[in-house]
């Protein structure tokens, strides 16, 4: 792992756009950062139904996908509340939840930590450290919203998956790497994901 290598959690929960997650891990571990993954239940079933990852070895299936990278993969079942990244004395750089479902978002605005992914995401709060949450759903409630501002008071960074198009996209891909990139940039990670806007009058 490089010299320069930093902990990154990495959470992806049972929102539409699994892909988003996995992209984000591959582009951590490219930098050669350590990735700490959670996947929750639900996630492992957007995961099966979107991208046909229908795995019995779970650690196993993500421990051979993300393999040949600089950087280091340490996945966290979602039930191991005991994990390093439970307790705050565990350094890291801060935690992405990208998808972020709305029933993982209400969890962290209440404080609510009986998994492991809510409680890594309530371990950065409690340090003050980076949360980045990527909410993907539509349309929005009042509940969904109130929860947001919540979290947005708190200093959680708040980045939906509504990805631009000033960049000329033309794929699927193209939509994604916006997303993670936006991720990124959030983190102050250099990144060439996508085109800036301006960046052809350079």
């Amino acid at each position: 792992m490089a010299e320069h290598s930093k902990h990154y959690v990495v959470g992806i929960t049972g929102a539409s756009g699994g892909i988003y997650g996995i992209r984000l891990t591959e582009t951590l571990l490219s930098m050669g950062h350590a990735v700490h993954l959670v996947v929750s239940n639900a996630g492992w079933r957007v995961f099966k139904e979107e991208l046909g990852f229908a795995v019995t070895d779970r650690e196993g299936f993500l421990n051979e996908k993300f393999k040949g990278y600089p950087g280091s993969l340490r996945y966290h079942p979602v039930q191991d509340i005991g994990a390093s990244i439970a307790s705050g004395s565990f350094r890291t750089e801060g935690m992405i939840i990208m998808p972020c479902s709305m029933g993982t978002l209400s969890a962290v605005a209440s404080g609510s930590s009986d998994n492991l992914l809510t409680r890594a995401a309530d371990v950065m709060l409690k340090e003050g450290r980076p949360l980045v949450l990527v909410p993907r759903e539509t349309p929005l409630h009042a509940i969904h919203l109130e929860n947001m501002l919540k979290l947005a008071r708190l200093g959680v960074k708040l980045i939906p998956a509504m990805p631009a198009f000033y960049h000329k996209p033309e794929t699927v891909d193209d939509l994604v790497n916006f997303m993670v990139g936006k991720v990124l940039d959030s983190l102050r990670l250099e990144h060439g994901l996508f085109r800036r806007w301006g960046e052809d009058e350079e």
